[in-house]
């Protein structure tokens, strides 16, 4: 998809990173990285930010990185209140006029999810992180769209596995991307992550590699492929980053408690 909107960031000289996946053209995506802002310190310099936020309360450089971030979308994203759970938050409409205009409305509070779903035209749906997977989801006649924030924790959980039910479609007709996310050099863990996958399921066991006793490096990437194939989705595309090793790119929360949040954007246009 979007070999023009890959030109139209290079004209700018915009580092987002456009999915290269078997995803039906309708749906447009992204998903940021840390250059390109105004934040500074270990937020520099395109933090997005939490949830939500309060003008006035140090949070004038994430806002103005959001309003970059909306002069290329077709209407304000819907960001999330992720808690690391497997609940999806369906998204019916856009906040817009009849004319495409967008209508001036009292901030929503963000839903408390970690997925949400859309069917509908020009919904922004969006998913922050900082090491933990965020993942793109559509069929492949473009009728719903999916994206989830995926931490160890909820995909254990089940987060994706929920996100394709609440899809309603064959998952074998949906095709999937793993935008960046801490790589299987990178992430460190300990026997309550190991447990947590491989006490209740031995296939999971080839994505931990033991380092010393107690300790393995863990493969998010490769679990979340493992689950999205059990699942039955059959075109999985992107796992080409790790946000630890590539400071210059990516904030990391392992790397940084500090550290700012990027974004994946999605929605169906018309």
């Amino acid at each position: 998809m979007s070999a023009d909107l890959i030109a139209a960031f290079a004209a700018q000289r915009i580092d987002w990173i456009v999915p290269a996946w078997h995803g039906p053209p309708r749906v447009r995506a992204w998903f940021t990285t840390r250059r390109g802002g105004v934040s500074s310190g270990p937020e520099a310099t395109f933090d997005l930010g939490p949830a939500r936020l309060t003008p006035g309360h140090g949070n004038d450089a994430v806002m103005e990185n959001r309003r970059r971030l909306r002069a290329w979308l077709p209407a304000h994203p819907v960001w999330l209140q992720q808690v690391h759970g497997v609940d999806v938050a369906e998204v019916l409409a856009s906040r817009a006029s009849a004319s495409g205009a967008d209508v001036t409305v009292p901030p929503a509070l963000p839903p408390v999810a970690d997925a949400a779903i859309t069917r509908a035209t020009d919904v922004v749906l969006t998913v922050r992180t900082a090491d933990c997977l965020p993942v793109l989801l559509a069929d492949r006649v473009g009728t719903v769209l999916a994206v989830a924030h995926a931490g160890w924790r909820g995909l254990a959980a089940g987060v994706l596995e929920n996100t394709l039910a609440a899809m309603q479609v064959d998952a074998r007709d949906v095709a999937a991307w793993i935008g960046p996310a801490i790589g299987p050099d990178a992430f460190e863990v300990g026997p309550d992550v190991w447990a947590t996958y491989c006490a209740r399921d031995s296939a999971a066991m080839p994505y931990f590699r033991p380092i010393r006793e107690g300790k393995w490096m863990a493969d998010l990437p490769g679990l979340a492929r493992q689950r999205l194939a059990r699942a039955g989705v059959m075109s999985i595309a992107g796992d080409a980053w790790c946000t630890h090793t590539d400071a210059e790119r990516f904030f990391s929360y392992r790397r940084d408690p500090r550290a700012g949040r990027m974004a994946l954007v999605a929605w169906l246009s018309a």
